[in-house]
């Protein structure tokens, strides 16, 4: 009787210890790839926008990739796509060179199975390729994906039809920016953006410039002491509708 008993609560033992483990399925497994891969995997609990995630209760910057802000054109677009990919899934994290922002967010390249999320939102343009902090071993296969996306001229990617403003001098080193109506008409750039790569945007107000005329704008126009950075940056030029009008980077 005595062995019996033992056997019995051998049994249950065991059924208990599956059961536990069964039910923590999700948290072993991550604890267990977090701990012999060198990556975090976590599940998509909320999406912020086209760039942000919370996994796990943490914010989560998406590394490479700048989305338009909420209101700006394209901005549903990135969050609607972002949602598709992540939202409810379980994705792995891959650090780069600084694990948090200045506002504690966790800075990752997002993959859901082998795919990179934050490539794919290029690629696509949902996001423009931002890289603050300096040139990755990511980079190429971001400039890359956004050259690509440019043949494609989807979303971010579309060009304008309007092709007379072009960018005479861009000086990074003394943050200056010269551009110019190459055409011979009036020109109209009210409502038309320039900007970085990250979130400093110039928006023109009330401008008409005539045949040849050129306009010049410093870091004073932004209200910052610099726009462009020293490690590589971009210059986006779009016309009030959102479309790409002029594109440059270093």
């Amino acid at each position: 009787m005595k062995n019996v008993n033992l056997k019995s609560e051998k049994n249950a033992l065991i059924f208990l210890v599956i059961l536990i483990l069964f039910v923590n399925y999700p948290y072993i497994d991550s604890f267990l790839k977090n701990s012999f891969e060198g990556a975090e995997y976590g599940f998509v609990e909320r999406v912020i926008d086209g760039d942000t995630l919370v996994i796990n209760g943490t914010s989560v910057r998406l590394l490479g990739i700048n989305s338009p802000e909420k209101g700006d054109f394209g901005s549903s677009l990135a969050l609607e796509f972002l949602s598709n990919k992540t939202l409810g899934k379980e994705v792995k994290l891959v650090y780069g060179k600084e694990k948090y922002d200045l506002y504690k967010r966790k800075l990752a390249y997002v993959f859901v199975g082998i795919e990179n999320v934050n490539l794919e939102s290029v690629k696509n343009g949902y996001s423009n390729f931002y890289f603050p902090s300096g040139k990755d071993k990511y980079y190429s296969k971001f400039k890359g994906a956004w050259e690509s996306c440019l043949v494609e001229n989807v979303n971010l990617c579309e060009k304008s039809s309007e092709n007379c403003l072009i960018l005479k001098d861009w000086d990074t080193k003394g943050q200056r920016v010269l551009v110019k109506n190459n055409c011979s008409k009036n020109l109209n750039i009210t409502g038309w953006s320039v900007k970085d790569e990250g979130r400093k945007k110039y928006v023109f107000s009330e401008k008409v410039i005539s045949p040849s005329e050129e306009v010049a704008l410093t870091s004073e126009d932004w209200k910052e002491t610099y726009v462009w950075t020293s490690s590589g940056d971009s210059i986006f030029i779009r016309d009030n509708f959102g479309k790409l009008v002029f594109w440059r980077s270093y």
